[in-house]
């Protein structure tokens, strides 16, 4: 079937040319999609589900128009969801095409090393390790109760659907700031509330800073303090409130410390917007790469 495998990942080479190059490469994605949703300066994922032609075909005809109008060469990873077709995107670059169409998904996820899942950090595919569990095809023998229990029920569910390769994640043409956080990771944890206390007001400073300089001081609805324990495991603690303040994020540091009686691998502090704010920080210029790209 034509609409099989709808996403796209290309990735052109050479940062200096490309940089240069970004709106023109722009118009190229233009041609064929108004769904793009850019990642950085490099990377793009392009919705093309709406697209009569095959995928396969589309990526080709980008990369060859990108390199004819910028002499620059791109990888493409095609596939039904961002995060496989983000993956495929590595598999023939600098300058090739890779596509995991949907009936190929359970054999490609198998062997993939969990590393490569969308989310799965260097501290966390070390965490992953230690217990055995190196490869998608492992991580799938964890039922969804036992991956929730080791993970917490947030990250477990999402480990347990993205080992499998399901992402529903859409190409977001627009994005539209909910919240806005800062968050610390500690060489040491934090084996007491005292030591969390004193880490506080530094990453305080430092989200209040980043509400000044996106002038959003005054927009936010709630404010919130994420905790990650040395298990792995993660809460966060919100209340409604206007003041991003010491006094106001010191309870609920304390209750979110309450909830766990291990050491403490990362604090987080932030609020949350409401839907009404408005959105004054800056967007995202469309990349050169189209490397993340999703749907073609």
């Amino acid at each position: 079937a034509k609409k099989r495998c709808p996403h796209l990942v290309l990735k052109p080479i050479r940062f200096d040319v490309y940089k240069r190059e970004s709106q023109r490469i722009r118009e190229i994605f233009a041609r064929y999609t108004d769904k793009i949703e850019p990642l950085s300066l490099d990377e793009a994922y392009l919705d093309v589900s709406h697209r009569e032609e095959y995928a396969w075909d589309l990526a080709k005809t980008i990369r060859a128009e990108i390199f004819k109008t910028t002499g620059l060469t791109a990888s493409a990873g095609i596939a039904a969801n961002k995060m496989i077709a983000k993956i495929a995107s590595d598999w023939r670059k600098p300058n090739g095409q890779f596509a995991v169409v949907p009936d190929q998904v359970e054999g490609f996820m198998k062997d993939l090393p969990v590393r490569k899942l969308w989310g799965v950090g260097p501290k966390s595919a070390e965490r992953l390790a230690s217990l055995g569990l190196d490869t998608c095809g492992q991580l799938q023998e964890l039922s969804l109760d036992q991956a929730m229990t080791r993970f917490g029920p947030t990250w477990g569910y999402e480990l347990h659907r993205l080992c499998r390769g399901i992402d529903d994640r859409d190409v977001q043409t627009e994005r539209i700031r909910k919240s806005m956080s800062v968050e610390h990771t500690f060489s040491n944890d934090l084996t007491t509330l005292e030591d969390c206390e004193a880490e506080l007001p530094e990453i305080v400073d430092e989200l209040k800073a980043d509400l000044a300089k996106a002038k959003l001081d005054d927009d936010f609805a709630k404010i919130f303090v994420k905790l990650k324990f040395s298990d792995f495991k993660t809460t966060t603690k919100e209340r409604t409130g206007y003041d991003a303040t010491i006094t106001e994020f010191l309870p609920l540091l304390t209750e979110a410390f309450s909830r766990n009686d291990n050491a403490v691998r990362l604090i987080g502090v932030g609020v949350r917007f409401p839907t009404s704010a408005p959105q004054n920080f800056e967007q995202l210029e469309l990349p050169l790469k189209l490397k993340k790209t999703r749907p073609l």
